[in-house]
């Protein structure tokens, strides 16, 4: 998609939003109390009083929740729906083209609505659609458990909400508590923007971990709950880590945009798995175990840093095209390449900085990014990196193809896209300013509290253009809309690396399966970037690379592997296979299951293992581990 398209659909939005916010008055006062009791078995009661008038009236269940960029409010795990009036219920109609609009009757003498729901807790799903509950904790999105009036903004309607837990049960959230008693919280009353911006965390086993550097004068804390009191034992060095990332965002920013901070970060094996940003917290969601795993540090270090720059860098500053007033309104992602990608990119330099990956794992994720984007994205040759930020609403996560079709890839490509962007500034101003310069510029300001100011594409150019002059228009024009095989590498080979592959694995990768990772490029794995198959531990097919060896033999998405050679599959017997094929000129053969067919595959591949490493370019200097150093006090 061309680069015109980026620069009238915002402003069309700004024109619409300008001209809802002049005609606007002061919304309603609503009161919500979400009975959270039952919890452990996964239903949450709501209860809404609103002032009404007589005449209809539509009610909007959230649609389009702020960072998950599609229509993924679950309206679908509502259930038991009543509305009552001066005593009576009133009946309801669910509107025939929104689904998440309910039309009502007031009827006359009625001042007060009242509205109770269930949400019943989903077993699956993705985001704050997904489970979210366990017998020993909850994480609460409100979008779950409210129904706002149309025709307000939702800057413009207010919630005094309560919260009741079960008996025993800590909590963590950003929101100003206004009173506590026993189990049940009730907050200051907030707008439906901040609330819905602000989750709370809970359970039986809980645990704070402040995190404020010396010196600093807001707090900062990690909220944790988990499924057992082991699993919240955060060594005092990973602590420090922590510390230290708080510290170096001041130092990259330059300023700070909320009145205090919490990393909500959740620890079970039977909760959606995901990073979700607000304002003044993050919903961060992991495994029990993350702790004690072997790359658990390096894990948790990548999804907090991560979602703590979107306070910045998605929050504060926010395309104008996806700072929707209200939450049936559609957000157009084109610029997910900004949105997330710099995020991506920041999230992962922070991670370095302040010591939560090494150096060594900064490179080794750098060069699983862009060969995931090489070799093992050959979609990139039909559908441009601009395509997956436009069309992204639309698409499904569904098993296998990834490769082919592409997904997300605003955040690995963005990644590479804004380091290249890092080392340009460098080129141009022979090493005296850098994206560091830009993000305080750009990200800068007086701390107001949680505010959003939108920007637009232009507005983009122009602050780069203020540290660098350069064509930045048309240096984005170009990657946006590149149907090249080739991974953009520009940045990591200007910063003094290339990208090889061996046959030697990563530290700490390689041991314990042969499969790739994500179904469709990332990770390492023993077999992506040499038969170009990504592998489940059980030999399921995840991910085939288009046009690969196992592809050319028959091998798809949704098989599995049973047999290597004619023996039981297992990943260390298909390592073995494989590094036996590059002295054997005959195929490697694979047994799979189709449904309920077998079927073998004559692979023929000979080239051995294949993992890709960044190796120094000496003929330049060493930019990038420049550029990964923590930054120096008052920077």
């Amino acid at each position: 998609m061309s680069l015109s398209r980026l620069r009238w659909v915002p402003l069309l939005a700004l024109a619409a939003l300008l001209s809802i916010t002049a005609a606007r008055a002061a919304g309603p006062t609503i009161t919500l109390t979400v009975d959270a009791t039952q919890a452990p078995t996964k239903v949450l009661r709501t209860h809404m009083t609103m002032p009404v008038k007589p005449g209809p009236l539509t009610l909007y269940y959230p649609k389009w929740i702020p960072g998950e960029h599609e229509p993924s409010g679950p309206v679908g795990n509502v259930a038991g729906l009543k509305f009552s009036a001066v005593g009576e219920n009133i009946p309801w109609r669910r509107d025939s083209i929104d689904m998440f609009a309910f039309h009502v009757d007031i009827p006359k003498g009625a001042s007060t609505l009242d509205a109770d729901f269930e949400y019943l807790e989903p077993g699956a799903g993705g985001f704050s659609a997904g489970a979210s509950a366990t017998a020993k904790l909850l994480v609460l999105s409100w979008n779950q458990n409210v129904l706002y009036p149309g025709g307000d903004l939702a800057q413009d309607i207010t919630f005094k909400a309560t919260l009741k837990l079960p008996q025993g049960w800590k909590f963590g959230t950003a929101l100003p508590v206004a009173n506590q008693s026993s189990d049940q919280i009730e907050f200051q009353p907030v707008s439906l923007d901040r609330l819905v911006d602000s989750p709370v965390i809970s359970g039986e086993y809980y645990r704070v971990v402040d995190v404020t550097p010396p010196g600093e004068p807001i707090h900062h804390e990690i909220d944790m709950a988990a499924d057992s009191e082991a699993a919240l034992d955060m060594s005092p060095q990973l602590q420090q880590d922590f510390v230290n990332l708080v510290a170096e965002t001041g130092k990259l920013f330059g300023t700070r945009h909320y009145r205090d901070y919490h990393f909500l970060l959740t620890l079970s094996n039977h909760v959606a798995h995901f990073g979700l940003e607000h304002h003044e917290s993050n919903d961060s969601r992991t495994g029990e175990d993350i702790f004690s795993s072997p790359r658990g540090r390096r894990g948790v270090g990548g999804l907090l840093s991560h979602e703590f720059v979107h306070s910045w860098n998605g929050k504060f500053r926010r395309p104008q095209s996806l700072s929707t007033p209200y939450y049936d309104a559609p957000e157009i992602t084109d610029m997910l390449w900004v949105y997330e990608g710099l995020t991506d990119y920041l999230g992962n330099l922070l991670a370095a900085r302040c010591g939560l990956w090494t150096p060594q794992e900064y490179r080794d994720e750098l060069a699983s990014v862009a060969a995931s984007l090489g070799p093992g994205r050959p979609g990139r040759t039909w559908r441009p990196l601009q395509d997956t930020a436009d069309a992204i609403p639309l698409m499904s996560f569904s098993r296998g193809w990834g490769n082919w079709r592409r997904g997300a890839d605003y955040y690995e490509e963005g990644n590479l896209l804004w380091l290249e962007v890092n080392t340009t500034i460098h080129q141009l101003t022979h090493g005296q300013k850098s994206l560091d310069d830009f993000c305080r510029m750009f990200h800068g300001g007086p701390n107001n509290g949680p505010e959003l100011k939108p920007y637009t594409f232009e507005d983009l150019v122009s602050t780069l253009n203020q540290v660098a002059p350069y064509d930045w228009a048309g240096f984005f024009h170009t990657r946006l809309t590149s149907t090249s095989p080739e991974a953009p590498v520009g940045g990591i080979e200007a910063g003094g690396w290339k990208v090889e592959f061996n046959d030697k694995p990563p530290r700490g990768e390689g041991e314990g399966g042969a499969g790739g990772g994500g179904g469709g490029g990332r990770g390492f794995g023993n077999t992506l970037y040499s038969v170009g198959l990504a592998l489940t531990p059980t030999g399921d097919v995840a991910d085939s690379i288009h046009d690969g060896p196992a592809y050319r033999a028959g091998i798809t998405p949704g098989m599995t592997v049973v047999a290597v050679n004619g023996r039981k599959y297992t990943a260390e017997l298909l390592k073995q296979a494989i590094d036996d094929a590059v002295k054997d000129t005959a195929p490697i053969e694979l047994l799979v299951l189709n449904d309920d067919y077998y079927k073998t595959c004559a692979v023929d591949y000979h080239g051995g293992e294949r993992y890709p490493h960044l190796v120094r370019d000496e003929s330049k200097p060493d930019l990038l581990d420049e550029i990964i150093k923590p930054l120096a006090a008052g920077h």
